[in-house]
């Protein structure tokens, strides 16, 4: 595959690859199992990541629930940056030469394979990342083509799971596009931030079968607080 990563960025919201022992990459391990049976009842391999509208978290969801998926496990997982708006993965994985290929590239040009675009993380031998290239392109056209399905089918083929960081629904259509291709949709919500309308608009968008869960992201509530510390010490 691909040339091999450098070292993490320091960026504290990744715990499942910063820091694996945390209480908070405990949460993340426990959507693992949940997935994990998804993969064995329902045979739940390439999931969506969403939220309702921005700053909800859903990025650092993205390559949390990842990271936790490959550690300590045989497991091949893919993250793909599939936010062809805005990326953001590899700010915060740290990555150096935004020029590099990428998704788009991908799509657009039907000679470079899904191989060509994928990096290993250094750090964590069984997670694989494609970022989002930069290439211009109508995102619209690139969602709908029929080479995205095939670039997901010959992922499926390749590895044991694929998370795909989407953009919200509510702004655009292009995670609503996607869910038509994966298996399953996270919807990550900001707690007691993101608007109860919001959510139920998002949702509405969406095929009810498709939507594997919501995740209540950054929950500080005492209880909360007092398992982390009694964890801790």
């Amino acid at each position: 595959m691909g040339a091999a990563m450098p070292s993490l960025h320091s960026d504290r919201t990744l715990v499942s690859l910063a820091a694996p022992g945390s209480f908070a990459a405990e949460q993340y391990q426990g959507l693992r199992l949940k997935l994990e049976r998804l993969r064995q009842a329902r045979g739940v391999r390439v999931l969506a990541v969403t939220s309702p509208g921005v700053s909800d978290g859903k990025t650092v969801t993205s390559i949390n629930l990842a990271g936790a998926l490959a550690h300590g496990s045989s497991a091949r997982v893919l993250l793909i940056d599939a936010d062809l708006r805005r990326p953001s993965v590899g700010t915060h994985l740290g990555l150096p030469a935004p020029d590099a290929a990428g998704l788009t590239e991908a799509l657009v040009d039907e000679s470079i394979e899904l191989r060509q675009v994928v990096r290993q993380l250094d750090h964590a031998d069984s997670l694989s990342v494609v970022l989002a290239g930069s290439r211009p392109a109508s995102v619209h056209e690139l969602l709908r083509s029929p080479r995205f399905e095939n670039l997901l089918q010959e992922a499926r083929d390749l590895y044991d799971f694929v998370v795909l960081d989407t953009p919200p629904l509510v702004p655009v259509c292009d995670a609503a596009l996607l869910s038509r291709l994966v298996d399953g949709m996270l919807v990550v919500v900001a707690a007691h931030e993101t608007p109860r309308k919001l959510l139920e608009e998002a949702l509405n968008l969406i095929d009810e079968s498709k939507v594997l869960g919501i995740v209540f992201n950054g929950d500080n509530s005492t209880p909360f607080r007092q398992y982390d510390a009694y964890y801790r010490r």
